[in-house]
């Protein structure tokens, strides 16, 4: 018996310890990690600094509540609007930020209807749920938060007929991580953009898996050329500490005046001297540049097996947040099974792709032997052909 409800289907393996890009089992048996944590570990496990920087504010202070100054807070925050005119607020996880991102647009606008998009996701609280575009999602948990619109990812027309005076925003993520590892093309978010200032609506950017460099620059909307009014990050912002954030432009502040919204445990300061150290390391050319690098040497590796492999269909994304996508999901089910028992950590996205997400600090060598296993696993109906 378990003491635990059945909401994960756990795999009956347990991570003891980690080092860089590996993980170590009950067994004693080590595994690459392509998965990062579902996108929460670019810097790899049992790094020295974050290690030092956490263990010194251990000493410190762990908590403070929100009714008194937090100079990390600041920091964090001045750091993450990178010198345009956007102010912060933090939280505990990606579902809270997209909450207060919800709460904010609405707020600010004095409007209701929100447009996200089908096979969207944006967390599995009431508010980020209802944002979801998945039905398998929502089941079960009706009736949802009303006046969220659901359209074609991908497509303007659409968009043209549905947004109005009465949005108050438009949702969406730069790259669909669990609806299947979808880019977003550039004109069509540039068009959004341009749509939604005709209108008054706010564009809400949903950063939490594409951010803090998992794309190749700090954040994903630099690669669009577009300046979101609202946007949300968590996962690798803490790498493994529990933080989130919102930042918004700073003309939507007083929508979020005193009393507006909060959270006891947002931006405590164990979370934030971690996400002040991570957002040092990981917002320098040299290192943004490296991930790109990275990115072209498994993304060629990838393109070759894919014309290898009968099972492969395509390869997409961008960055180190990679979708496979196979022909169907018997085929997936097996091969991420293969994949664990070659020593090769992945994730599913979707029903039928392969999801990739390394730490941003893999080594070429690691990845080389990464596309080996892949290699091992995918290609192996070619050699009865």
């Amino acid at each position: 018996m378990s003491y635990l409800f059945p909401n994960y289907q756990r795999k009956k393996l347990e991570f003891i310890k980690g080092s860089k890009n590996m993980l170590t089992d009950h067994n004693g048996k080590n595994y690459l990690d392509f998965t990062s944590g579902i996108g929460v570990m670019n810097l790899g496990y049992n790094d020295p600094d974050l290690n030092q920087v956490l263990a010194d504010q251990t000493i410190l202070l762990w908590h403070t509540p929100n009714l008194y100054q937090n100079h990390l807070q600041e920091q964090v925050a001045q750091k993450l609007a990178k010198g345009k005119d956007y102010v912060g607020y933090f939280c505990n996880s990606g579902a809270e930020a997209n909450e207060a991102a919800i709460k904010l647009a609405r707020k600010a606008t004095g409007k209701r209807k929100i447009i996200t998009f089908t096979n969207s996701f944006h967390g599995r609280t009431y508010g980020a749920m209802s944002a979801t575009g998945q039905e398998s999602i929502h089941a079960g948990f009706e009736p949802l938060v009303p006046d969220f619109i659901y359209l074609p990812f991908n497509q303007i027309e659409p968009l043209k007929e549905e947004l109005d005076q009465d949005t108050a925003a438009v949702m969406l993520e730069l790259i669909q991580g669990e609806g299947g590892v979808i880019p977003a093309d550039e004109q069509w978010i540039q068009d959004v953009q341009s749509l939604c200032r005709e209108f008054g609506a706010l564009l809400i950017i949903d950063e939490i898996q594409t951010g803090i460099g998992r794309t190749g620059a700090f954040y994903a909307y630099e690669h669009y050329q577009i300046e979101p009014d609202i946007f949300t990050l968590a996962k690798g912002l803490g790498n493994g500490i529990p933080v989130g954030a919102m930042l918004g432009k700073s003309n939507l502040g007083d929508a979020f005046g005193q009393g507006s919204h909060g959270s006891t445990f947002g931006g405590n300061k164990l979370a934030m001297s971690v996400a002040n150290k991570v957002i040092d390391r990981i917002n320098q050319s040299a290192f943004l540049e490296d991930v790109q690098n990275k990115s072209e040497q498994l993304f060629s590796g990838l393109d070759q097996l894919a014309k290898r492999s009968s099972l492969i269909q395509a390869v997409r994304g961008k960055g180190l947040m990679i979708g496979i996508q196979l022909f169907d999901q018997n085929s997936l089910n097996q091969v991420s099974e293969q994949l664990e028992a070659e020593g090769l950590l992945t994730l599913k996205a979707g029903q039928t792709v392969l999801r990739l997400l390394p730490p941003l600090t893999i080594t070429n060598e690691e990845m080389a032997k990464g596309l080996t296993i892949l290699e091992k696993v995918l290609n192996k109906e070619k050699e009865h052909d």
